[in-house]
């Protein structure tokens, strides 16, 4: 009685001290953030980001909307993040289990007999036993709590994980889409030119037949054909090779891939908003990943510190054991027993206190990580912002010299047909306008490109 009445009087200061942890009070790290970011536009709304839009929101292509909608269901390196998430589920399971008593039950039958001999008389003996055991490791110095908080951060870092993956995929999906119709736009301008150039070439071989130019000038405009048709066959292996990769990205084998919109009628803002910067923290799946690593490991330095103080370990059985199944629940068949053990480190020769600095030496590498991480996240922003504005306008000038090129190839076609020069200033003129024609068109996607970097670097693409 006295004894019981002595752990009733115990439990309570273990309980209290099972609400205690050793590890350091997390505080993000302080961060200079600055206020606006590089090259942000003057008419740009703080209140919203770009990045907050639904990828849905940005990418208007139906066609393109179906082919992320399958990449995101099927796409390898997605699904390889998510059976992540499920091992940090599974871990934080088993880590978290170690805070509880470990029960376990058991049940036994002996049947013994042995017969007469010269030292003792012939008997039989049969035992049934029943018993139910419980181990409890007490947490008194948090060692198993700060390792379940350390999963459970491990397991939202993982979920952020799969965040940026899910953003990474976006922007190569859109981005290779884009490509593919770049492609695609290369090859309906050479095949143009292509067309019109052998037409030239037929007038051109006819009036030489007649005497009225030389053959000189039949060889130029050869060259102009040549020219054209050899750049389809590039053409065309660009488009298969960009064909399989966006496959790849699907989760498929190498195939054709559906066309939506011209890339002249992909929709894009004039001007796109960039947000707070200090937003970006929350938003940005490799940031928040980077901050809950941290976390984690700010958990394990409390589980490094608790080795250096007593383990309390309490175990305890009880059961039935008789000698028929009719005596094995009467009193006297009862047994039971109940012990508790302190475990107290006395020498480790320094293991203790370097698994301590190690633990330190990683939570310090893992704030250094998410400054890093922060500072490449603003980096990245004010590259894309940089990117988006001065590609729109090298896509201005070049609708300029395209037009220009388009005219000087008009002019100098009814120069010549006029006979008031010869066919030299047409192949110039005709291989400037093809050559800006290219030009625009690799623009066009340049701008489209650095959309989709604009709105991957403000965190966006992940939500679902």
């Amino acid at each position: 009685m006295k004894r019981s009445k002595a752990s009733l009087l115990i439990l309570p200061f273990i309980l209290a001290g099972c609400t205690r942890t050793l590890h350091p009070r997390y505080l993000r790290p302080a961060v200079d953030l600055p206020t606006t970011y590089r090259d942000q536009s003057p008419q740009d709304n703080p209140a919203n980001s770009f990045g907050d839009a639904k990828w849905w929101e940005v990418f208007q292509d139906q066609t393109l909307q179906d082919l992320l909608r399958i990449a995101i269901e099927k796409n390898y390196d997605v699904r390889i993040a998510a059976s992540r998430i499920i091992q940090a589920q599974a871990q934080l399971g088993i880590v978290r289990a170690d805070q509880f008593p470990v029960v376990s039950g058991g049940a036994g039958v002996t049947s013994l007999r042995s017969a007469k001999n010269k030292l003792q008389p012939a008997y039989h003996l049969n035992a049934q036993q029943i018993d139910v055991s419980a181990g409890w490791q007490v947490d008194f110095w948090g060692q198993f709590r700060s390792a379940t908080e350390a999963a459970r951060a491990q397991l939202v870092a993982t979920e952020w994980g799969r965040r940026a993956v899910l953003s990474t995929l976006v922007a190569e999906v859109a981005a290779g889409y884009f490509q593919l119709r770049e492609l695609d736009l290369e090859t309906e301008i050479s095949k143009r030119a292509l067309s019109f150039r052998k037409e030239s070439l037929q007038l051109v071989t006819t009036q030489e037949q007649h005497g009225d130019i030389s053959l000189l000038e039949v060889r130029q405009a050869e060259q102009l054909v040549y020219t054209a048709s050899s750049q389809l066959p590039d053409l065309e292996r660009r488009i298969h090779q960009q064909e399989n990769a966006l496959s790849i990205l699907l989760g498929r084998y190498p195939g054709p891939i559906p066309r939506g919109q011209t890339l002249t009628e992909q929709a894009h803002p004039p001007e796109i908003p960039s947000g707070i910067p200090s937003t970006l923290l929350e938003r940005r799946p490799d940031v928040v990943q980077a901050e809950q690593q941290l976390v984690a490991q700010n958990a394990l330095i409390g589980v490094a510190r608790a080795a250096y103080y007593p383990q309390i370990t309490l175990t305890g059985e009880g059961g039935t054991q008789s000698g028929s199944l009719l005596g094995l629940f009467t009193g006297p068949s009862g047994i039971w027993n109940f012990a508790a053990s302190l475990t107290q480190p006395i020498f480790t020769a320094g293991r203790i206190r370097s698994t301590i600095k190690l633990s330190e030496a990683q939570q310090q590498q893992s704030v250094l990580v998410y400054q890093q991480t922060v500072q490449e996240a603003f980096r990245e922003v004010s590259d894309a912002l940089i990117a988006y504005r001065k590609t729109q306008e090298f896509r201005e000038q070049l609708q300029l010299l395209t037009a220009t090129c388009a005219d000087e190839s008009r002019l100098s076609t009814l120069r010549y047909k006029g006979g008031a020069t010869s066919y030299l200033e047409v192949l110039t003129s005709e291989t400037d306008y093809l050559s800006a024609e290219l030009s625009l068109a690799q623009a066009r996607l340049g701008e489209l490109q650095a959309m989709v970097q604009l709105y991957g670097a403000l965190g966006g693409g992940w939500q679902e």
